[in-house]
């Protein structure tokens, strides 16, 4: 059995695909693995820390920011840190529950809603289709100081003062934003059609956040463990949101770009979160210099066997995430939940390579008995040697 671990010793063995002690668990540390505010109210309750404030760490998914309290509650083993906005950036406030990002993206929340959608009308480059027209808007400042302010300190003094595994999100994707800038309809029409401007509009936006990037990894790229450097969603449930043939052609070159850009400037593990149906991809991840798939979206097409993920991609990929977001934590029991723990600790934690955590968000409806169940079978399951 492994000597008991620190927390970032335990991480750095198991994304370096060895066996630690027991398979990490996260919360809330990078993109992708968070809690609705609901659900974290409810947990809050249940924890009997309903005297905590709740505060939204991200407005578009009403996410909540989880308390350093809850955090040691469930043992998570890492911390997170982000680059920030522009100085002094407030969102624009619109009527009807809506409010316009830094990029001119218009988000609202409907009536009763949990979080905020992209609205009919809410991309700024709807009516651009040129690269002339590219060239005259006012894209947002890489090089903005506010960006970076502080992240440094924040990141010595977790590196310094704990032992847990720091985490920065950055998140250069660019497939899912161009098409929000653009309008879906009119994306999907310009990878078909129009490819010229597409692969201007997408290098144009990647230059942005390449260069958002390259400041926070000056700052902090030494001092970090794990980096999201991608957020780019590219399934759904029953399938690939593209074709393998377009992705390898426009996408896949321009996501190798952005993962070596990050290899040269730091040695931290890399994620890529990328929900839905994505087994086609995997390959192609690896050659790209993913080290870490989230949120490995079991019930999605062809990604629900992890026994065969691990089997086909184990050496290469670490798996974060992978229990049930859709079925088991919602609607199961606590006894549903722990063996939804089990079986995936069985099927991704041998040799390493698995850090336990939701598929995606925590929603609203998701009951609090069953996220402490999901913990709490993490850390009685997931010790070194794995029984069957």
């Amino acid at each position: 059995m492994p000597a008991v671990m620190t927390h970032r010793e335990r991480v750095l063995a198991a994304l370096s695909h060895q066996e630690p002690d027991c398979v990490p668990v996260d919360l809330s540390q990078a993109a992708g693995d968070a809690i609705n505010a609901i659900a974290y109210k409810n947990l809050l309750r249940y924890l009997g820390m309903a005297d905590r404030p709740i505060t939204i760490s991200n407005k578009m998914a009403q996410t909540a920011h989880v308390d350093e309290d809850v955090l040691q509650r469930f043992d998570v083993d890492f911390r997170g840190i982000s680059v920030g906005g522009p100085e002094g950036w407030v969102d624009k406030v619109l009527p009807n529950d809506s409010y316009v990002d830094e990029w001119g993206v218009v988000r609202t929340r409907p009536a009763g809603g949990y979080y905020y959608d992209l609205t009919a009308d809410g991309s700024p480059m709807a009516g651009i289709d040129t690269i002339a027209g590219l060239d005259s808007y006012p894209w947002p400042d890489p090089n903005d100081p506010g960006r970076v302010r502080g992240l440094r300190e924040k990141a010595k003094k977790l590196r310094e003062e704990t032992d847990y595994a720091v985490v920065l999100t950055i998140n250069s994707c660019f497939f899912l934003r161009c098409g929000e800038l653009r309008g879906w309809e009119n994306f999907f029409s310009d990878l078909a059609g129009n490819i010229p401007f597409t692969e201007a509009l997408m290098d144009r936006y990647l230059d942005v956040k390449l260069g958002i990037a390259a400041r926070a990894l000056e700052e902090v790229g030494d001092l970090v463990d794990v980096v999201v450097a991608s957020t780019d969603d590219l399934g759904s449930t029953n399938s690939t949101i593209i074709s393998p043939r377009t992705f390898r052609a426009l996408i896949k070159p321009r996501m190798k770009k952005t993962f070596n850009f990050y290899k040269e400037r730091t040695d931290a593990k890399l994620i890529l979160h990328s929900d839905g149906s994505v087994y086609p991809f995997m390959q192609d991840f690896v050659e790209i210099g993913v080290d870490i798939l989230n949120p490995v979206q079991v019930s999605a097409k062809n990604m629900g066997d992890t026994r065969r993920l691990k089997a086909e991609f184990g050496d290469k990929l670490t798996f974060w995430g992978a229990i049930d977001t859709h079925r088991v934590l919602p609607y199961g029991t606590p006894d549903d939940v722990r063996a939804e723990v089990r079986q995936r600790i069985r099927d991704l934690g041998p040799g390493g390579g698995y850090v336990v955590c939701s598929v995606h968000n925590i929603q609203s409806e998701v009951p609090p008995e069953n996220v402490v169940a999901m913990f709490d079978m993490a850390r009685e399951y997931g010790q070194y040697p794995l029984r069957a």
